[in-house]
C-alpha cells in the first residue's frame, strides 16, 4: 500500500487529514494552544483559502475534513504558522514542553530549534457521501471513544455541534453534497 495512499492527487477535492503533535505530546490540553488552531482555521476560511467541512481537536492531534485550491500548501502553511504561534506562547510562559519539542525534533530540521508537528498529514481523498459521513462520524466520536465525553456535541473542540444545528466554536460548511 505504501506512501502513495497518503498523497493529494486532486488538491481541490475534500480530504480527511490528521495533524499529529510530535511524540503525541498533549499540547492541546491547554485551551490557548487549541485556540491557535481554531483561529488559524478561521483565518484561512475568511481568506477563501480553505473550505472546512469538519474538525476535531484532541490533546495531541487534530483531524480535518477540508478542501482548498492547493490543499497540500495550505495545510503546510497552517502547520508552520500554528507551530510558530505555539512555540512563541510556550516560550513566553517558559513551558517545559519546549525542551521536549527541542529534544524530539527531527535531526534534519536544522533550520529551527523546536518541532511541533510530525511530518505529513496522511490525506485521504473523500470518495463520496458515504465516506464523508464515515469520516465525520469517526472524527466526532473520537472524544467519546477516548472516554472524554458521552456525547460528541459535548466536546467543544469539534464540529459535532455544527452538524447538530448548534453553534460551534468556528464555522464549518455542512452542505457538501
Amino acid at each position: 500500500m505504501g506512501r502513495d495512499r497518503y498523497r493529494i492527487h486532486e488538491p481541490t477535492a475534500p480530504h480527511f487529514l490528521t495533524c499529529t503533535v510530535l511524540k503525541w505530546l498533549p499540547l492541546f490540553a491547554q485551551p490557548a494552544n487549541a485556540k491557535i488552531l481554531l483561529d488559524s482555521l478561521t483565518y484561512l476560511q475568511n481568506q477563501g483559502r480553505l473550505t472546512l467541512y469538519g474538525y476535531v481537536i484532541l490533546e495531541n492531534h487534530c483531524h480535518l475534513l477540508a478542501a482548498a485550491a492547493d490543499l497540500g500548501q495550505t495545510i503546510a502553511s497552517f502547520k508552520s504558522f500554528t507551530a510558530g504561534q505555539i512555540i512563541q506562547r510556550l516560550t513566553e510562559r517558559q513551558s517545559p514542553l519546549l525542551e521536549l519539542l527541542a529534544f524530539h525534533k527531527a535531526r534534519h530540521k536544522v533550520d529551527r530549534d523546536h518541532q511541533v508537528w510530525q511530518e505529513g498529514s496522511h490525506p485521504e481523498q473523500i470518495q463520496g457521501e458515504a465516506m464523508m459521513r464515515q469520516k465525520l462520524e469517526y472524527m466526532h466520536h473520537n472524544p467519546v471513544a477516548r472516554g472524554y465525553v458521552d456525547d460528541p456535541v459535548h466536546w467543544r473542540y469539534s464540529s459535532a455541534r455544527n452538524y447538530a444545528g448548534q453553534a460551534g466554536l468556528i464555522t464549518v460548511e455542512t452542505r457538501w453534497l
